[in-house]
């Protein structure tokens, strides 16, 4: 049994940072594309960032030059540091990792992110 599991939501003042945390618990993580969605109440999850197992990044155009994307494959761990914070960020915020050799995915039970204006 895979378990992915989100850590370090909270609330913050607009400006301000936040670093999450996924750790996956079994050996796929290194072989894993690991990828953070976000969902608002009311609108559709959407993709925020993502780390290829060759530590390749994508961004979503509305957090580029924020948030940064990085992995410890010792840890299995990856982590999403999220500054300059904005209130429009506010969401929870979920940890997708998706073991492409066997077309499957796995999700963490997200942490929520709220920040005040």
């Amino acid at each position: 049994q895979v378990q992915v599991v989100e850590s370090g939501g909270g609330l913050v003042q607009s400006g301000g940072s936040l670093r999450l945390s996924c750790t996956v618990s079994r050996s796929i993580f290194s072989a894993s594309t690991i990828n953070w969605y976000r969902q608002a109440p009311g609108k559709q999850r959407e993709l925020v960032a993502a780390i290829t197992g060759n530590s390749d990044t994508d961004y979503a155009d509305s957090v580029k030059g924020r948030f940064t994307i990085s992995r410890d494959n010792a840890e299995k761990t990856v982590y999403l540091q999220m500054n300059n914070l904005k209130p429009e960020d506010t969401a929870v915020y979920y940890c997708n990792a998706h073991l492409g050799i066997i077309g499957k995915d796995f999700w963490g039970q997200g942490t929520q992110v709220t920040v005040s204006s």
